[in-house]
C-alpha cells in the first residue's frame, strides 16, 4: 500500500469540523488549512479552540474560525447552526468529528446516554440543520469498536441495563454507520448534490479517553495509544481523504493495515449491522421524534 498524502488543494472550500480543539479533529483542520481551505472550528471551549486555531495555516490569513458547540447539547447544536444560517454562507463539507469515550454515565434532558448524545445524535441534528448550506458532502466519524455495538432504541438511557462505558461506545460509533448509510440513501433517492462518507483513524494517539472521570482508564488510553497508536496526524488522513477525494456515497475508509489499527487511507470493513437498513430507517425516525425536527 503506497503512502497517501497527496491532499488536493482546496483553495475556496470552506469546512465545519466539530471538536477540533484537540486530537483528530485538530490535525484534520491542520491538514486542510495547509491546502488553503477555510475552516470553521467548532468546539465545546472557545478558549481552547482560539489557542488551538493559532497553529492551524491560514489563520494569519483570516481562513479560519472559532465558533463555540457542545454536541452533546441539542440547544447549543440548535444556537451554532442558527449563526451559520443567518450568515448565510455555504458549507462544502461538515466533519462530523466531535467524540468522547469511557465516560462515566450521565443522561441528557431528552433521555439519552452521554456517547450516544455527543458521538451520535447532536451530529444528526447539526446535519438536518445544515442541509441547506452544504454542497458536497457529510463525513462521520466511526471506529472499529462499531463491530461490537448493539443498539437498544428503547433504552438509549442505559436505565434497564447495567452502564458499560465501552459497550455504549461501540452502540454509538454503530449508530454513526447507520446514519451515514441512511443519509446517502437519501441524498440519492432525493437527486440531491451531496453525498454521505465516514472514516475511522484506527489506532490512534488522542486523549479522547482524558474525559473517562477514571484515572487508570485514562492513564491506559493515554500512554497505550502512544506505545501501539499511530501520531494524531496519520489517523486523521483518514478523515481528510473521506472529505477531499472523489470517493463514492457510502463508503467507509480506515487504515490499511489487516487489521485496520494503522496505516494509510483505504475502504475499512463495516460489519453486517451497520448496513442494516431496517434498523438504519427505525433509528432515523426515533432520532426524528429525540431531536424534534
Amino acid at each position: 500500500m503506497r503512502a497517501w498524502t497527496q491532499v488536493p488543494p482546496q483553495h475556496g472550500r470552506r469546512y465545519v469540523i466539530t471538536g477540533s480543539n484537540g486530537g483528530l479533529g485538530l490535525e484534520t483542520a491542520r491538514i486542510l488549512g495547509s491546502r488553503g481551505a477555510e475552516i470553521v472550528m467548532a468546539c465545546r471551549s472557545v478558549e481552547k479552540g482560539t489557542a488551538a486555531a493559532r497553529t492551524v495555516p491560514g489563520h494569519d490569513k483570516g481562513r479560519v474560525e472559532v465558533r463555540q458547540v457542545d454536541v452533546s447539547s441539542l440547544d447549543s447544536v440548535r444556537l451554532f447552526a442558527a449563526g451559520l444560517a443567518d450568515e448565510g454562507r455555504p458549507v462544502d463539507v461538515l466533519v462530523n468529528n466531535a467524540g468522547v469515550l469511557g465516560v462515566p454515565h450521565a443522561v441528557t434532558p431528552e433521555g439519552v446516554e452521554m456517547h450516544f448524545a455527543t458521538n451520535y445524535l447532536g451530529h444528526f441534528l447539526l446535519t438536518q440543520l445544515l442541509l441547506p448550506l452544504l454542497c458536497d458532502r457529510v463525513v462521520v466519524i466511526s471506529s472499529r469498536e462499531h463491530r461490537s455495538g448493539r443498539i437498544d432504541l428503547d433504552d438509549l438511557g442505559w436505565q434497564r441495563r447495567p452502564y458499560r462505558p465501552f459497550q455504549a461506545y461501540g452502540d454509538s460509533k454503530l449508530a454513526d454507520l447507520l446514519f451515514m448509510r441512511e443519509l446517502d440513501r437519501r441524498f440519492r433517492s432525493e437527486r440531491m448534490p451531496l453525498r454521505a462518507a465516514a472514516a475511522h483513524p484506527g489506532a490512534s494517539a488522542t486523549a479522547i479517553t482524558s474525559g473517562s472521570g477514571h484515572p487508570v482508564v485514562t492513564a491506559i488510553g493515554h500512554y497505550g495509544q502512544k506505545l501501539v497508536g499511530m501520531p494524531a496526524w496519520r489517523g486523521a488522513l483518514c478523515t481528510v481523504y473521506a472529505a477531499t477525494m472523489p470517493v463514492d456515497g457510502g463508503t467507509y475508509i480506515g487504515p490499511h493495515g489487516r487489521t485496520e489499527l494503522w496505516g494509510w487511507p483505504a475502504p475499512a470493513r463495516m460489519s453486517s449491522k451497520a448496513d442494516d437498513e431496517m434498523l438504519a430507517r427505525a433509528l432515523w425516525d426515533r432520532s426524528v421524534e429525540l431531536t424534534g425536527l
